[in-house]
């Protein structure tokens, strides 16, 4: 940026200020969430942040949730149907994962679950 620009900017904040325009705005006084988009290629950044502002979710990011959602239920369910269907489902996800040519592994998904509801299952 120039150094005019920047001055001009500079000087309608100020205004603002003076006017009280800033007063009533939301977080005032709280500190700033900075959030951490290290992961994101900066190339996308931006896009990411547009698209959240809007209330978008990218379709990994809600296929993620559901697979969490899902290891949670199976996680907490003591009903053996309930179980046996949340089981289809993971395997339905991460099915899909695969077929879209991601690999599961990119969302750290254990296959522990599997195991722990065999074990759940046994003690019954």
């Amino acid at each position: 940026m120039s150094i005019g620009f920047d001055r001009i900017v500079e000087e309608k904040i100020l205004k603002a200020q003076k006017d009280g325009k800033l007063d009533n705005l939301p977080g005032r006084g709280k500190p700033l969430e900075i959030e951490d988009d290290s992961r994101v290629p900066e190339d996308l950044r931006l896009a990411h942040k547009i698209l959240k502002n809007a209330g978008c979710v990218p379709r990994e990011l809600e296929e993620h949730v559901e697979i969490r959602r899902t290891e949670d239920l199976l996680r907490e369910s003591d009903d053996l149907s309930e179980t046996y269907r949340a089981m289809k489902r993971l395997r339905c996800l991460k099915a899909k994962l695969l077929r879209d040519g991601r690999s599961p592994a990119i969302f750290d998904i254990p296959d522990t679950y599997h195991e722990g509801v065999i074990n759940k299952l046994g003690k019954k």
